[in-house]
């Protein structure tokens, strides 16, 4: 079942007031109507608005594969590091599931990014 491009917006904008949506590569015709959903400026969802069938999100590493294994949806991401990204096809995804793994990536990257978080990065690398 998919989730429409409406859906997936409101989703997102939902998670806090700190999110930010941007078209970055209208320049680049292939991408142009990529909408990417950034917290504290960096990068947690991306989709194409005209073809929402690939959403892309950050995930755990040790986390990838267990969920590539169970979930035949999930699959490579679109244009980033298969390392830290997933890609959900929203064709066939568990919309439940679809909408705890853009939560996941919400948090990841606000935690990776706030300033508290940076600061026990740099405590931590001083030791």
């Amino acid at each position: 079942m998919i989730i429409d491009v409406e859906q997936l917006r409101d989703f997102c904008l939902s998670l806090g007031d700190d999110i930010e949506e941007k078209m970055p590569f209208a320049k680049f015709h292939a991408a142009s109507t990529v909408l990417v959903f950034y917290v504290c400026g960096h990068m947690f969802c991306y989709f194409d608005i005209e073809q929402p069938y690939l959403i892309t999100v950050k995930c755990q590493p040790e986390r990838i594969a267990e969920l590539r294994a169970r979930h035949e949806w999930v699959t490579a991401p679109y244009n980033s590091s298969p390392r830290h990204w997933i890609g959900i096809d929203n064709l066939h995804s568990d919309p439940q599931l679809t909408r705890e793994l853009i939560l996941n990536s919400y948090q990841l990257v606000k935690a990776q990014y706030t300033p508290r978080a940076r600061g026990r990065k740099a405590t931590t690398g001083r030791r």
